[in-house]
């Protein structure tokens, strides 16, 4: 070795030379490692003013794995040297623990990358048309789960094992852990057909008329579903559950529909007509309605105490505020309608008739009461 040649020019010999050739390794593994970490910072504030994700994503995530493997490798290389004028068993363990470590810190590089590249793509500040956040999440843990099974794979091949062997016990086992991890194995494919299928996706309003679930869709796990509800409270469902019930996804709504009826009174039976028309008029040039869907004002029936019209439309909103905004518009823009025909809006009455013989009879009596409680005049 180049280093021996040197030490044996100095003239050091037996634990001296040792000494000076594990410290010349280290010393040059720590000053590779701080030019690897100078020339990393440069290439960061360089790739900072540029557009492209990638760089970014490789770049940051190689920095630990590359300074960790920079000090693997010359404290190995410092092990070799102790190794070779010993006979210590133990640094026979050095090739091996090289070899895994190396695997492990590739994993990890894969493993960051995959990562970053995945918040990056859902940034709208890295990429002009951000992906679908739920479709980049289930990819990104498909795909680091394949590394980490195949960098544990490598390793035990590395290590001696038979991965033949491992993999003929993990069939006959996987029927054990299937039976014994039934619901679990159902959540996992649970999940799985929830990136697939997308019924929803992270920050959806969804709700099922099947169970009581309704809320916001705040994370999708491989075994659980996490739903914040209206009041704030978190909503833990199993991806198993989405599998049979039917859930409503409000979030994808085209339009909201307004769906109302007014009654007038029966007085008001000659102006039903031209409020109607007027307020048909009125929802076709209402800036807020989506005149492209169906819209509806017809008089509708005789109620029990008015005569009932509806009005069925849709606003071009989908905004939950918004469209009670709209909608009170509507209604308000309706009853002044109403007012400016001189008519009314109808409430629960009741009407009794009498037959006039009764009626005639009851004023007579009434009179003749009231004559007999008048004082007499003295006499």
């Amino acid at each position: 070795m180049e280093i021996n040649a040197l030490i044996a020019q100095t003239g050091l010999e037996g634990q001296s030379a040792l000494f000076a050739q594990v410290f010349t390794v280290v010393l040059l593994t720590a000053i590779t490692n701080f030019v690897a970490l100078l020339l990393l910072r440069r290439v960061v504030r360089h790739i900072k003013k540029t557009k492209n994700y990638w760089d970014d994503a490789l770049i940051f995530a190689a920095r630990k794995p590359l300074s960790i493997l920079i000090w693997l490798l010359g404290i190995s290389w410092a092990a070799d040297i102790v190794a070779a004028q010993t006979d210590a068993e133990i640094f026979g363990v050095v090739g091996p623990i090289r070899e895994v470590s190396v695997i492990i810190l590739l994993a990890w590089f894969v493993v960051g990358f995959i990562s970053r590249a995945e918040k990056a793509l859902v940034s709208p500040d890295k990429v002009d048309e951000p992906m679908d956040e739920t479709t980049v999440l289930a990819i990104g843990k498909l795909l680091r789960i394949s590394v980490v099974i195949t960098a544990v794979l490598v390793m035990m091949q590395t290590l001696g094992y038979s991965i033949s062997g491992i993999l003929a016990f993990g069939g006959v086992g996987g029927i054990a852990v299937g039976f014994a991890a039934k619901d679990l194995l159902a959540n996992f494919f649970g999940g799985l057909m929830i990136y697939l299928d997308r019924p929803f996706t992270i920050g959806d309003w969804v709700r099922s008329p099947d169970r009581e679930i309704e809320g916001t869709v705040e994370k999708i796990g491989w075994r659980l579903t996490s739903i914040r509800t209206f009041d704030k409270r978190p909503l833990y469902v199993p991806n198993s559950t989405f599998t049979n019930i039917t859930v409503e996804n409000p979030s994808r709504m085209t339009n909201r529909r307004i769906y109302e009826t007014i009654g007038l009174r029966y007085d008001d039976a000659k102006q039903l007509s031209s409020i109607v028309a007027e307020v048909k008029t009125m929802l076709q040039e209402h800036p807020e309605i989506d005149t492209s869907k169906t819209l509806i004002v017809n008089f509708n029936g005789y109620g029990d105490s008015s005569l009932d019209f509806f009005i069925y439309t849709f606003t071009k909103t989908t905004d939950w505020i918004h469209f009670h905004e709209v909608k009170q518009d509507v209604l308000i823009k309706i009853l002044e309608i109403i007012d400016e025909h001189g008519a009314d809006v109808a409430y629960p009455t009741s009407t009794i008739h009498l037959p006039d013989t009764l009626h005639l009879d009851q004023l007579s009596r009434k009179d003749s009461d009231a004559s007999a409680k008048e004082p007499q005049p003295e006499s």
